[in-house]
């Protein structure tokens, strides 16, 4: 079976970023990977400057050539790749492939695998009992959206081999992605034999299997950090995999130690002499470098402050006990570049 990389994070932390880097960093060597859309919002097509995704799997990126072995690697597509790498030096990417799930063809396609219905089920769509069912049974959707991701994990080619060697599922928020990932397990419940039940316990065998880990996104703020904790808490409680922390969006301290206490202090003589040793005039009251102290000294405390928050909520993301990483902020945005940056920083920092 492939590994699945579920992605969620709380809103606006970037876990759509994140899900996009993730299966870049996965295609390397030659590997497949597929990253797949529940949400219905086109984000992924927008961060990789392509069209908008149909309900079928495209190719949309190459992942970067890498040096030397993969940290991604498992045993499994490590030893399916050797003979190309007997050469060593530096191979080619891999092939991300992306696929936007919607609810209303995904039900179409379990009408047809399970009741075979065919041209009936498109009649159905037709009369509107496909989205009929979809909007009033929230639970069916989540279903579907699960065991379509699921599906691609387990399919095998003619060969027998895995299509994809990893499928990463960028997933509702922190606050519904246990719901959303246990919906199949209350369905089975429900439904104690037939096809929906054997359909919901397959999901659930995939989902709650070793090869599955869930990582959350996050950023060094507060609500984040605390949803990010619940959501860790609530997986377990539900026995889903939880893989690892990702931290977004971080931002370098500017100023060592020593300065940020000084800054915090607002040692007014130390910033004057420096201004004026800078050749920002003299350091006397009412000079230039004495205008300049003020504002250059609130700056530097709003910034001690916001260094001293953003440790403190690191050392809550440490004690979760998960393997973290972290991703920069870049300054102008995400763009297709960007993201090919935060794949390899991500691999750089080893397996998630």
């Amino acid at each position: 079976m492939s590994r699945l990389h579920v992605v969620s994070g709380k809103g606006g932390t970037g876990k759509t970023t994140v899900a996009a880097a993730l299966a870049l960093a996965l295609a390397t060597e030659g590997r497949r990977t597929l990253l797949v859309e529940v949400e219905g919002r086109q984000g992924i097509a927008q961060l990789f400057e392509t069209e908008a995704l149909p309900y079928e799997e495209r190719k949309i990126a190459v992942g970067p050539a890498s040096e030397g072995a993969s940290p991604w690697a498992s045993p499994r597509t490590e030893a399916a790749g050797e003979a190309s790498r007997s050469g060593g030096g530096r191979r080619a990417g891999g092939e991300v492939h992306a696929l936007a799930i919607d609810a209303e063809r995904a039900l179409l396609d379990y009408l047809q695998m399970f009741y075979k219905l065919g041209s009936a089920g498109r009649a159905l769509k037709k009369l509107g009992a496909i989205d009929f069912a979809t909007t009033i049974a929230p639970g069916l959707r989540d279903v579907l959206l699960t065991g379509k991701a699921c599906e691609a994990v387990r399919r095998k080619d003619k060969s027998g081999k895995f299509v994809y060697d990893a499928v990463v599922m960028d997933a509702p928020p922190t606050g519904r992605i246990t719901r959303f990932l246990n919906v199949n397990d209350e369905v089975a419940g429900l439904a104690k034999i037939g096809p929906i039940h054997n359909q919901a316990q397959a999901v659930m065998r995939v989902l709650k299997s070793p090869e599955t880990a869930v990582h959350l996104v996050t950023l060094l703020e507060e609500m984040p950090v605390q949803e990010t904790a619940d959501g860790v808490a609530e997986l377990r409680a539900a026995g889903i995999p939880v893989g690892g922390i990702v931290i977004n969006m971080t931002r370098p301290a500017l100023l060592d130690n020593g300065d940020l206490d000084s800054a915090a202090r607002g040692a007014r003589t130390g910033v004057a002499k420096a201004l004026s040793q800078a050749g920002l005039g003299g350091a006397r009251r009412g000079g230039l470098a004495d205008r300049l102290i003020d504002p250059l000294l609130e700056q530097a405390r709003e910034h001690a402050e916001r260094v001293e928050l953003e440790r403190a909520e690191y050392a809550e993301l440490t004690a979760i006990g998960l393997p973290t990483h972290e991703l920069e902020l870049l300054p102008e945005g995400v763009d297709l570049a960007g993201l090919y940056h935060l794949a390899r920083d991500l691999r750089k920092q080893g397996p998630i």
